[in-house]
Formats: C-alpha cells, sequence, structure tokens
C-alpha cells in the first residue's frame, strides 16, 4: 500500500523550492527492477557554468550515488544535490520507502547494500562512483563500501551513526519507538497507519531533531517531514527497518573501510556524539572528520550548502 509518496513517473521531475539560497535542479526518475520489484532513482545530470545541463562529454566530475536515511525517501537530500551542481548526483529511495516498492524479503542493512551493489551495476556506474549516505544511510553506505572494496571512489558519510542507539542515554527513546513501530505493524491495518502517520507524532519527531532557530527553516523542516515522512508501502517496511537502524553503526565496518572516507559529523547530533565520531573516525584508516557547529542530525535540511562544500572540497583534493 502506497501512503503519502510522491506519484513515480519516468519523465523530469524538479527539486522542490528551499529556504537555502541554491538553484532547484531537474532529475530524470528512472525505473530498475530489482528481486521482481520496481526500484525509482532521480538521476541529476551535472550543470554547466551558465546552470544549463552539461553534455556528457563535457562531464569531468565522478558521478555521486547517494543513500538517504531511514523513514525518509530522496527528497530529504536534495538540498545536497543543489549544493553540488557540477556532479551527475543519483538518488534512489529505497525499497519499501517513497516511490519504490517493497521487497519480499527483510529490509535489513544487508538487504539494502546489496540494493547498493545492484544499483550501480543496473545503471552502469563504474569504480569512479562517490558513495554518500546520510542518517541510516551511512550504516548502509559503509557496509557497501567494507563488501565490495574498490568498487567506489570514495566514501562520504554525513551523520554517520557512530555509536548503538541501544547503548548510552538515547537507549530508553530507542526502546519505546521500537514499541511503536510494533504496535504499528501488528494492530489492524487501519489503527496501525493511523499510528504510523499520526501528524502528531510525526511532528514531535521533526521537532526532536531540528537544532535551527530560524523559524523558516523549521517550517520548512516540519513540512517536509509531515509530507515524506509517511512514504512507505507497507506497515513491516517501517518496524524491519528501523530495527536494523538501532541495530547496526558505521563501526561495524569501520576496520575494512580501506578507500578515501570522509565524516561530516554535527555538533548537536543527538544520534551520534561528538567523541563517537571522534572514536568512529580513528577507527577508519586515512579518514577525515569535519564536525559542523550549531546544527544536529538534520545536517542535510540546516547545513546542506556546508555539507556539500566540505563534500566538493575532499573530492578535489584527493585528485590533486
Amino acid at each position: 500500500m502506497r501512503l503519502h509518496g510522491p506519484n513515480a513517473g519516468t519523465g523530469p521531475t524538479a527539486a522542490e523550492p528551499a529556504p537555502a539560497a541554491a538553484a532547484p535542479r531537474t532529475a530524470q526518475v528512472r525505473t530498475v527492477p530489482w528481486e521482481g520489484r520496481l526500484q525509482r532513482y532521480w538521476d541529476f545530470a551535472p550543470l554547466g557554468p551558465a546552470g544549463r545541463p552539461a553534455a556528457p562529454q563535457d562531464a569531468a566530475e565522478p558521478v555521486m550515488f547517494l543513500v538517504h536515511g531511514f523513514r525518509g525517501d530522496h527528497h530529504g537530500l536534495l538540498r545536497i544535490v543543489e549544493g553540488l551542481p557540477g556532479y551527475r548526483v543519483i538518488v534512489p529511495d529505497l525499497p519499501g520507502f517513497g516511490a519504490s516498492e517493497a521487497l519480499a524479503g527483510v529490509h535489513d542493512v544487508s538487504a539494502y547494500a546489496r540494493f547498493v551493489r545492484h544499483s550501480l551495476e543496473a545503471l552502469g556506474l563504474g569504480p569512479s562512483t562517490v558513495l554518500l549516505g546520510h542518517s541510516f544511510g551511512s550504516v548502509i553506505a559503509s557496509r557497501f563500501a567494507a563488501d565490495n572494496p574498490g568498487r567506489t571512489a570514495a566514501l562520504i558519510l554525513v551523520n554517520p551513526i557512530c555509536e548503538p542507539a541501544l547503548e548510552g542515554s538515547s537507549r530508553l527513546a530507542s526502546r519505546a519507538a521500537e514499541l511503536y513501530y510494533a504496535a504499528g505493524a501488528r494492530l489492524p491495518e487501519r489503527p496501525g497507519l493511523a499510528l504510523l502517520t499520526n501528524p502528531l507524532i510525526v511532528r514531535v519527531m521533526s521537532i526532536f531533531m531540528a537544532k535551527t532557530r530560524d523559524r523558516a527553516l523549521r517550517a520548512y523542516i516540519h513540512d517536509q517531514h509531515a509530507r515524506y515522512f509517511s512514504a512507505f508501502a507497507e506497515r513491516r517496511v517501517v518496524l524491519e527497518a528501523f530495527r536494523a537502524s538501532i541495530g547496526a553503526t558505521v563501526r561495524d565496518s569501520a576496520a575494512d573501510l580501506t578507500g578515501p572516507v570522509l565524516l561530516i559529523a554535527a555538533e548537536l547530533d543527538d544520534l551520534g556524539s561528538l567523541e563517537g565520531q571522534r572514536r568512529l573516525a580513528a577507527m577508519i584508516p586515512g579518514a577525515r572528520l569535519e564536525v559542523l557547529a550549531g546544527t544536529g542530525h538534520l545536517v542535510h535540511y540546516e547545513k546542506p550548502l556546508e555539507a556539500a562544500a566540505l563534500v566538493t572540497a575532499f573530492l578535489q583534493e584527493g585528485r590533486k
């Protein structure tokens, strides 16, 4: 069952207006089958100096493949896409979220890492591809990179999950959230859906995560969550993905990451302390840690252009 997700198609789509001062980009929506289910991808062509799509022969920068976090879809990463105009950027809706169909099996880290591998192959993306993951997407991206050394040129982790959710100060909140998602999956369909999509609960989640004091930006973040936080294919998808998100961290794959790695952490991130991020960076050979001050777990909404600038500088430095 599709809830409040966007209508999928094969024609072009444009990023939505945002408070950030960046030009929207237009994407081609691609549909790729995987394990008998249709998955959707938003493919943004690189822009030239005049802000127009660059010809393929003029696109010198590597392709970037972005993986969104738990309960979101591709919309959450559009502000970062806008900050990377010189790159071809591809952003899927993870299976079971947004406009992508649910899998027959369990939606866990292993399945999503296999989805990334299939995506790169199906889209013809070679080893020069740069892989970026936000939040739960950082866990997926790091698992893929660890399992497939040399398959991508660099790994970018934004708001990386550095500490188990069931440890430390957030463990009680994580347990409560798990009960919430379990109830939503096990209740009869109508009350279960009503619980999972309850606007008040979604707003409370949004308020908890947003750290900005900019009223317009907070309103934009709340609107984004209201629009897209309930875009999932089946109730079980949310429970399975949530359990995966609290049961794994980037630390699980850290020792096996061999390529260039950039960690973009946030000073006020409730899901990953600065001490935890520093420990994680020390576990990854040659990793670089950058910290954005005054923001929390929503870097992709609160400081997307700053994050994009860090990504661009990191990749350009690696080419020297």
